[in-house]
């Protein structure tokens, strides 16, 4: 019960981050998000997301919440992948891309 708790709260911590919350508040575009993807994931992840050094990304959305993403993207707690501080809009974009994945 305290384990379940502690994880409510680190959720409940997250989801009122501001930076959190601006993302999940914009509409993001899929073009922009192809874009940041090609500059800044493509080198590990494949230009189409199919994996190369980094895993396959394909219908990660789906293994993965949004939250999750936002967490994976901005941390740099799983090397080699390095820690990204997109803006909200950015982050917005290349997770409205990754869905579509």
């Amino acid at each position: 019960m305290v384990i379940g708790l502690s994880l409510l709260g680190v959720h409940l911590y997250q989801i009122s981050d501001p930076y959190i919350q601006g993302v999940m508040s914009l509409q993001g575009d899929v073009d922009q998000g192809e874009a940041i993807f090609a500059i800044n994931c493509s080198g590990c992840h494949g230009i189409n997301g199919d994996g190369l050094v980094g895993p396959n990304l394909h219908d990660v959305s789906k293994r993965k919440s949004k939250l999750g993403l936002i967490n994976q993207v901005t941390s740099g707690k799983t090397p080699p992948m390095p820690k990204f501080q997109p803006t909200s809009q950015e982050m917005a974009d290349l997770l409205i891309f990754l869905e579509q994945l």
